[in-house]
């Protein structure tokens, strides 16, 4: 008995272990959430653009078919029709080639799974399978009125009970003790992976029992090999715990489990490049703002939740419609060694329950490609703007090396190097940047990769000269269009 009691605890370690790996490329970083996009628009972008550009991997909008609510709002995806893989976003054969597209060009996928509930509108779903809430009827899966906890409504936070087993926002809430409930959850999980999937986001996690997930994520497969996953590899694991302290419920309760969607990041970040506080005080970012351990922390400037003002982090969280602070506060998230990076690609919206690009059909509209790299068609793609895919590629250059050389203005003018590779500065102030500062690089000339690139042998923006002792005159106006400098040693001419 005490063998076999070490030895489940080695495997226990060992499945811990492997959930908190992202099985990116070694030569690449960030995870791009494509919310909404279709699976074909995803592979294809996965081959002209993300790998290319550096990108790691991708977020996938749910893939489980979706009850078909009235004006096609965002979160009908959130609602679960069947186990099935058909949606707008395509078939389910769709999906599996998009996954093997993406997988042979080093980008890996990620779907945001829903198993904590179903949907809470009777109707159709877009494959076609028949809902009835009333009831607690989803053939399709097949789930009955036996499959989910008693109804009731969370009115109190503060008591994990009711958090954990009473229905969120009316959506019925899957009773994950029952040993046939897991199974279903299992088998989808289980379909992913073996379609080459590299792990999985946990919608609403916080709403279920932490043993019960651990139950759910120990049954599931290894990596699909055929993929160029390791033998053995487990799914990476990333978990929407919304926790700004306080809460009867705490993150802490989940790590053990895999990663954490660290939503007191954004909410800092927000506040802080909004100007709510001085950028000297980011000397410190990370664990001493009360974040997660690096490693435990999927880290975003935003997210589909509270870019439209639900989930955590209210008027702080900055958007796309923020434009200079929020590639500001990006650059510094892709600067900064903190954290599992995601970077959030939306399409444009009016009002927050705004579906995505659709025809008078209610078919998603593919985003249009611009020359200049931008997207059409109502769709934002921020991953396609320059000043977030070179800094992808900032990120990637000064890959193993730690932050170093920090400076400030004692105010809201900050700089420093990642190790002998990288060096970045950001101007949030009226004022002009103009300082001379060390920046740890090698002399020569390099490319400013935020007003341009380095392209056949010259820059397209603007450039800075380092001397033999590495350091340089840094100049950013407070007026100027972006409130960041970065250099790194691949951008050197």
């Amino acid at each position: 008995m005490r063998f076999l009691a070490s030895f489940l605890l080695v495997a226990y370690a060992t499945l811990v272990v492997a959930q908190f790996d992202t099985h990116q490329w070694a030569d690449r970083s960030g995870i791009v959430h494509l919310f909404e996009w279709k699976w074909n628009d995803i592979a294809d972008e996965c081959e002209r653009f993300l790998a290319p550009r550096g990108y790691a991997g991708v977020q996938v909008s749910p893939p489980t078919e979706n009850v078909i609510i009235t004006g096609r709002p965002w979160w009908e995806r959130y609602q679960p029709a069947s186990y099935n893989l058909n949606t707008r976003s395509g078939t389910e054969q769709e999906f599996a080639n998009m996954v093997a597209r993406c997988n042979h060009v080093g980008v890996r996928i990620y779907p945001d799974i829903i198993i904590n509930h179903m949907a809470a509108t009777s109707g159709t779903g877009t494959g076609g399978s028949k809902v009835d809430v009333e009831a607690l009827d989803f053939p399709a899966v097949p789930y009955g009125s036996g499959d989910f906890n008693p109804k009731c409504e969370i009115n109190d936070y503060n008591n994990a009970e009711e958090v954990r087993n009473c229905w969120l926002v009316g959506l019925p809430d899957l009773n994950l003790s029952i040993e046939s409930v897991r199974n279903q959850i299992i088998g989808l999980m289980n379909k992913c992976i073996d379609y080459g999937v590299a792990g999985f986001r946990v919608d609403a996690a916080k709403h279920m029992w932490p043993a019960e997930l651990e139950m759910v994520y120990g049954a599931l497969h290894d990596l699909n090999t055929d993929h160029g996953f390791k033998s053995g590899a487990r799914a990476f694991i990333t978990q929407e715990v919304i926790d700004l302290g306080g809460g009867a419920i705490s993150r802490d309760e989940y790590t053990h489990l895999g990663t954490i969607t660290e939503f007191r990041f954004s909410a800092e970040i927000g506040r802080v490049f909004r100007g709510k506080d001085k950028l000297k005080w980011l000397s410190s970012w990370g664990e001493d703002w009360s974040f997660l351990s690096s490693h435990l922390a999927l880290v975003f400037v935003d997210n589909h939740d509270n870019q439209r003002g639900h989930g955590a982090g209210g008027d702080n969280v900055l958007t796309y419609k923020d434009q200079k602070q929020y590639k500001m506060a990006t650059a510094f998230t892709l600067a900064h060694p903190f954290g599992i990076p995601r970077m959030m690609s939306s399409f444009a919206f009016e009002e927050s329950d705004q579906g995505p690009p659709q025809d008078a059909d209610g078919n998603l509209i593919s985003p249009s490609i611009n020359a200049d790299n931008s997207c059409g068609n109502g769709w934002v793609c921020e991953h396609r703007w320059r000043q977030m895919y070179n800094m992808i590629q900032f990120r990637n250059t000064v890959r193993g090396t730690n932050l170093n050389d920090w400076w400030d203005n004692d105010d809201s003018q900050i700089a420093f190097c990642r190790g002998g590779k990288g060096f970045v500065a950001f101007n949030n102030e009226e004022n002009n940047f103009y300082h001379r500062l060390q920046t740890c690089l090698p002399a020569g000339t390099y490319c400013d990769v935020i007003t341009g690139s380095k392209i056949d042998g010259s820059c397209s923006g603007g450039s800075v000269s380092v001397g033999s002792d590495g350091y340089a005159d840094i100049y950013i106006a407070g007026d100027a269009y972006d409130g960041v400098l970065a250099l790194h040693i691949n951008a050197k001419l």
